[in-house]
């Protein structure tokens, strides 16, 4: 394939960021930037000379491939029309609202033989990448995403919103089935969940610990993983990892000792959205597909249904 031409719907915080990445992309060409607000349309399209439009359908049969970055309501009909017309998606994070509209996206992006992308960002991130060649069988693992308050990200909840993050990350390492969701959470700011901790538990035997809130002073961004060969902890604010692995002494006693890890340094969305266009150019599978999203979306629809029964309870 010669010269892409791509457009990107929903011109708000994140979408920003996905015409900057673009545009320093070698033969990619942006066509249009769609927002339901005129003005954020023509700012961007000034700033990347490309169209302002104000409906995502008038770039159908117009471009390869979009970015979908609108709010998570309107995920599976603006996916679904560019499907439709034979144009690879990069759908942000949660992939739909419900698992039947995954797997008609999933299905009908197979049938179109389309690359179908979710944006799980963090896949990318220097210190999940650096896991990829030591993580072995984790057999617990712990979980803390924690925010600042935004308006902008309370159209769902923050198992949706922010703990899907780290669902997508542990499934991706565990490779296992979950077997049993136990999970509590309160709203606090918004009318939705704020608040949530869910313990998974997965057939392998692994147990994941993972916490999520959106009403904290602080950022955190940490997970770790336990295996009976050793420990990582990955800073994802920070980018960094902390490694350490058991080690037989030479007199026969255990000892944990530091696993130094090269940790080389790049923009993870930017290379999400090389990783597209690769996906694009070679016809491979992109890192992070539909299936993997609907697997992370399922999990956490169940989390909101244990917390929800449980507050039900009260």
């Amino acid at each position: 394939m010669g010269r892409i031409r791509v457009g990107v719907v929903g011109i708000g915080h994140l979408g920003n960021y996905h015409l900057q990445k673009y545009s320093k992309i070698e033969d990619v060409e942006i066509v249009g930037a769609s927002d339901s607000l005129s003005e954020r349309a023509r700012k961007a399209a000034e700033q990347f000379g490309c169209e302002a439009l104000t409906d995502h359908r008038q770039l159908l049969g117009r471009v390869d491939a979009v970015s979908i970055a609108v709010p998570t309501g309107a995920h599976y009909p603006v996916a679904r029309d560019f499907l439709e017309s034979g144009a690879h998606v990069l759908l942000e994070k949660p992939i739909t609202e419900t698992l039947e509209q995954a797997d008609d996206l999933v299905s009908l992006a197979e049938k179109k033989r389309l690359v179908f992308q979710i944006g799980f960002v963090e896949r990318f991130n220097p210190a999940i990448v650096a896991l990829e060649g030591v993580m072995q069988k984790p057999v617990f693992i712990e979980a803390h995403r924690l925010h600042p308050f935004f308006e902008r990200g309370t159209d769902v909840d923050v198992v949706l919103d922010l703990m899907v993050h780290d669902l997508d990350l542990i499934l991706h390492f565990v490779q296992s089935p979950v077997t049993q969701v136990d999970a509590v959470g309160v709203s606090v700011l918004s009318d939705k969940i704020d608040i949530a901790n869910a313990r998974l538990t997965f057939a392998s035997g692994c147990v994941a610990n993972v916490t999520a809130s959106r009403v904290t002073a602080k950022t955190m961004q940490k997970i770790r993983f336990f295996e009976t060969s050793g420990y990582h902890s990955a800073d994802c604010a920070k980018r960094e990892v902390s490694s350490l692995r058991k080690k037989q002494s030479p007199d026969g006693n255990i000892e944990i000792v530091a696993n130094p890890l090269n940790i080389p340094q790049h923009d993870p969305l930017g290379a999400e959205i090389q990783s597209f266009v690769q996906a694009i150019r070679t016809g491979m599978p992109p890192p992070v597909d539909g299936k993997e999203g609907r697997q992370s979306l399922e999990v956490a629809l169940t989390i909101v249904e244990r917390i929800e029964a449980a507050r039900q309870n009260l």
